[in-house]
């Protein structure tokens, strides 16, 4: 089996799965039961400064159902840790010192002037913890107050709250960057020029779930009325892996560690944001949907995977970010049509549907419901394989260079032509 211990920003930990900041990491029980199950580590929920807030005691959480009631999505409306900070401490210099080989890094958020922070790091700092998160992602609750979401919004505010943190503390310092902004390379290179040494994401989305349609109250709702949250879980992980990879390919953040969040399920998931730059993941809604114990099929995947590659888990890391790259540098010359395996087609008719009602209209229905491509109209656009119900029944073929291509009437050209270069682009290289 491979090893699949990590070191992130000298961190370690026996693999790099970490349980996010939220009520998983809320408390010494639920930590102690993690560790014991084989996570890695965990990113402790959230401390702020005494008076401690104070929490909603209804429904906390709205979900978004596959058809199969399958969770797709969490919407929480909960706040920081409303434990004492005292008692949050306390706990966790009792787990660290039991399980020193975890990592134990600590989520923080108090208000945004230099006396709050540096009054808490050295009391985070006494426990023995092995980093701190900043938590500048939360969309709700917190951000009226001024901070979460409130601050990661603030390129200005992350930079200075992170050089204030590293001037206060010798931990490592994440920054938990918030997904609810327009371009994600702003805030991250501000938690760079503050001197973070990771960041962390995607925090949660702003987002209404569901309207109850009796009492016309979104959910949750609490005594008839309901707020906007922040939304986790799977339906949210391409938007996280498009934000890490925008960090890892950005000539300003290129090389700056990250730890990936936002619907990590499988061993697949997880390595698919390692692929794309992040050295670790943190897990959150999985846990929170089937219990600690997901982190045996989280750990065993993810080692066979690497065996089967013959790769070091370091070698997964960036893997695929040289070939993230932008739409106007595509190969126009790669061209593709769709194929469809008669002997494993059910007849379903998906691929007809989807195609002639809201596609190109290139699929024909010949008698006895068999399907085939109509390759003068097929612009590759693989809806048709989206749908059909039956893995690799449908593929997309390409044409070989120098192949007509039936639909544009024109050969396909060889080598790399792109967008920069087509004659159609006004500002192209060619029309000038």
């Amino acid at each position: 089996m491979a090893n699949l211990a990590s070191e992130f920003l000298g961190i370690r930990s026996p693999n790099p799965f970490w349980l996010a900041s939220a009520p998983p990491t809320d408390k010494e029980y639920n930590v102690v039961r993690a560790f014991r199950a084989g996570w890695g580590g965990v990113v402790w929920k959230t401390l702020g400064l005494d008076p401690h807030v104070v929490n909603v005691n209804g429904p906390r959480y709205g979900v978004v159902y596959g058809a199969d009631r399958r969770v797709l999505g969490i919407n929480n409306i909960e706040l920081i840790t409303d434990r004492p900070l005292e008692v949050n401490l306390r706990e966790i210099k009792a787990v660290k010192r039991a399980w020193p080989d975890r990592a134990m890094v600590v989520s923080l958020m108090v208000p945004c002037d230099e006396d709050s922070w540096k009054t808490i790091l050295p009391l985070v700092e006494d426990t023995g913890a092995d980093g701190i998160e900043l938590n500048f992602g939360c969309p709700h609750g917190m951000s009226e107050r001024g901070m979460g979401a409130a601050v990661g919004q603030v390129p200005e505010y992350i930079e200075m709250v992170a050089r204030w943190c590293k001037k206060h503390t010798r931990m490592p310092v994440i920054v938990k960057l918030t997904p609810n902004i327009t371009d994600i390379r702003f805030p991250a290179r501000a938690a760079r020029a503050g001197g973070a040494d990771a960041v962390s994401l995607i925090n949660t989305v702003s987002s209404i779930t569901s309207v109850n349609l009796d009492s016309f109250s979104p959910e949750p709702m609490i005594d008839g009325k309901g707020t906007h949250g922040g939304y986790c879980g799977p339906a949210v992980k391409p938007i996280a892996l498009n934000m890490v990879a925008e960090i890892a390919r950005d000539a300003e953040t290129r090389g700056l560690p990250i730890s990936g969040i936002g619907g990590v399920t499988t061993w697949r998931d997880a390595a698919e944001f390692m692929a794309l730059g992040a050295g670790n993941v943190q897990v959150c809604t999985a846990a929170m949907t089937y219990g600690f114990g997901i982190i045996k099929e989280l750990t065993a995947g993810l080692s066979l995977y690497l065996d089967d590659k013959g790769m070091a888990l370091s070698d997964l890391v960036g893997r695929a970010v040289p070939n993230v790259t932008d739409w106007q540098y595509l190969n126009l010359n790669y061209v593709t049509k769709a194929r469809i395996d008669q002997d494993s087609c059910i007849k379903c008719g998906r691929c007809y549907a989807a195609c002639e009602d809201t596609s190109h209209q290139a699929i024909a229905m010949k008698p006895g419901r068999v399907f085939e491509v109509i390759d003068a109209e097929c612009v590759a656009c693989n809806l048709c394989v989206d749908v059909c119900p039956v893995e690799d029944c449908i593929t997309m073929e390409r044409l070989a260079p120098g192949t007509l291509d039936p639909r544009t009437g024109q050969v396909v050209g060889d080598g790399h032509a792109d967008w920069t270069t087509h004659p159609n682009n006004p500002m192209s290289r060619a029309a000038e």
